[in-house]
């Protein structure tokens, strides 16, 4: 059931958490600073997107995450994204080589969501699949298919390259 919503509040409680999260995802303060008008615009607008079934924080991590996959996902922003501002997904990826890193770059804007979204907790953030199956409301299993599929994606290129 759909509480009402102090969406003051709530962008002052977490306001700086979202704005921190959209600046590590998208490498840009501006973006990032535009993602977070986005979304507690978007609360203004429509409370009931959030159910109250999980905190706060963790909707806005979950809300905040997917919105910076979908700009990353922005034709007129896609290649000026990829280019400068998506941070590395960590050592998992071959050496953190310049080609390495435009490889997983290039391979996170075209994941399709889900897919996109665990690549993301589990390699940049270092969420175990506990963790991400509670952010994106599946099973653990699921998590590691997601992962699979992406590091499967993520291999095929590197093989076509």
């Amino acid at each position: 059931m759909a509480r009402e919503l102090d969406i003051e509040a709530l962008y002052r409680a977490y306001g700086h958490s979202v704005l921190r999260r959209a600046r590590q995802i998208l490498g840009s303060e501006a973006d990032a600073r535009d993602v977070l008008q986005e979304i507690f615009a978007g609360l203004v607008a429509r409370t009931t997107r959030f159910d109250g079934r999980s905190a706060p924080s963790t909707f806005l991590y979950a809300v905040t995450t997917h919105a910076c996959l979908g700009r990353l996902r922005d034709a007129r922003n896609r290649r000026r994204l990829l280019d400068e501002h998506v941070k590395p997904w960590t050592d998992r990826v071959d050496g953190r080589s310049p080609e390495a890193m435009s490889m997983a770059r290039s391979a996170l804007a075209q994941l399709p969501d889900a897919e996109a979204q665990a690549a993301v907790y589990y390699h940049l953030d270092g969420m175990s699949h506990g963790e991400i199956a509670e952010l994106l409301a599946c099973s653990p299993r699921h998590v590691g298919d997601l992962l699979a599929r992406a590091e499967a994606r993520l291999q095929a290129r590197k093989e076509a390259s």
